[in-house]
């Protein structure tokens, strides 16, 4: 063997090395993010970020149930739907205001986070957000698959039940996307999100049942509003009925919700949508910006949206780029293990940095959905 040849076999070796450490760390940064109600914290060391996510959490749960971690998704599952059983009389009350045509009470609303105990916070926030419950229906449905069992949980088929409801009244409302902003709009990769939970449930529910039929019928309106005002220039587009310029986050049309996506990897919508995020997203170091108005942070390049890109490349058999994308998250852990929600070294708007540092303080580290993204992505890679 040559001693070049010798040479970069070794390096491989040591950058396989490397993933299988971060893998293993990852596991262990979400157990120990993991309280004992069953919430993940989606930040241990980030003020702001002290709450559980629906959405951060059941992404991180199937990351969980993808490395045989079944019993962690269980407890998360057992508190979200907790949680969300716990506000069933103020939903049922949302859902007749909604049906009687009259305005909504607010406080009649189910919060996107809660307190790791499960309980709502009165601290003022962006809290109308749908995306997260369409999340937490995919994620049921894929736990029950995933470990294998023959029946779920009645408290999981209750909390589940009272979502499909409430997500057939509430969906076309306008509410805050994904990264908490723009509440008069409706994002697409909300209704992506929604779509994909309530596609999958209605699996999973008895044919014959009242709600498998409302979940699949709301899923089929979802999808046809998508495609009639979501769409601009061959490519899905940030939000119904606006301009044609893409988030990252409109992967979620495809990855990681499978065959429940709105879209499968080789439609050319959603092969055009992925270009069209390739060409504006990728950053100068290489990771995937949210938007080109980004100004969190200066607009870095997050962790789990690269992890994504990388799902949906090894979803169309583009292995050497999905490879980059999980070399460019494992490059960005730190001497601990921690991986960032986000890298500021080359920022969309670096004036902005300044701000949300004195702001905030700095980044949010190690943020459990970027640990659980880097996991998702590699298990992607060697199904």
């Amino acid at each position: 063997m040559s001693s070049k040849l010798y040479r970069k076999r070794q390096a491989l070796y040591k950058k396989e090395i490397g993933m299988h450490k971060l893998i293993t760390r990852s596991i262990a940064i979400i157990k120990a993010g993991q309280v004992p109600s069953g919430a993940y914290v989606a930040c241990p060391y980030y003020p702001t970020y002290n709450y559980c996510w629906f959405r951060d959490g059941t992404f991180i749960a199937y990351a969980m149930d993808l490395w045989k971690e079944h019993s962690s998704a269980e407890r998360f599952y057992n508190w979200a739907a907790q949680a969300i059983l716990s506000r069933s009389d103020a939903v049922e009350r949302c859902i007749r205001t909604m049906k009687a045509g009259q305005p909504l009470v607010q406080a009649d609303l189910l919060h996107t986070r809660y307190t790791l105990d499960g309980h709502s916070d009165d601290e003022e926030w962006p809290n109308f957000q749908l995306d997260g419950f369409g999340t937490l229906l995919w994620g049921l449905q894929q736990h029950v698959r995933l470990t294998g069992q023959e029946r779920w949980e009645s408290l999981w088929a209750d909390a589940a039940r009272l979502l499909v409801r409430y997500l057939a009244a509430l969906w076309q409302l306008p509410n805050f996307d994904c990264w908490e902003e723009f509440p008069d709009r409706i994002a697409v990769s909300t209704l992506a999100a929604l779509y994909a939970g309530l596609h999958a449930i209605s699996t999973l529910l008895a044919a014959d049942e009242p709600d498998a039929a409302l979940a699949a019928e709301t899923a089929a309106k979802i999808k046809s509003l998508v495609f009639n005002t979501g769409v601009r220039d061959g490519h899905l587009i940030k939000q119904i009925h606006h301009e044609a310029v893409v988030d990252a986050s409109l992967l979620w049309a495809c990855v990681p919700f499978g065959e429940h996506g709105l879209l499968q990897p080789t439609e050319p919508l959603m092969q055009a949508t992925a270009v069209r995020i390739e060409q504006d997203l990728i950053g100068a170091t290489g990771g995937v910006h949210r938007y080109r108005a980004d100004t969190f942070y200066g607009g870095g390049e997050w962790m789990l949206l690269t992890a994504l890109l990388g799902e949906y490349r090894a979803a169309i058999g583009n292995l050497p780029g999905a490879q980059q994308c999980l070399s460019y998250v494992q490059a960005h852990a730190d001497e601990q293990g921690y991986l960032p929600e986000q890298s500021s070294q080359a920022p969309l708007e670096a004036s902005y940095v300044a701000e949300w540092l004195e702001r905030w303080g700095p980044v949010a580290r190690p943020l459990l959905w970027s640990h659980a993204a880097y996991l998702s992505l590699y298990a992607a890679l060697t199904a």
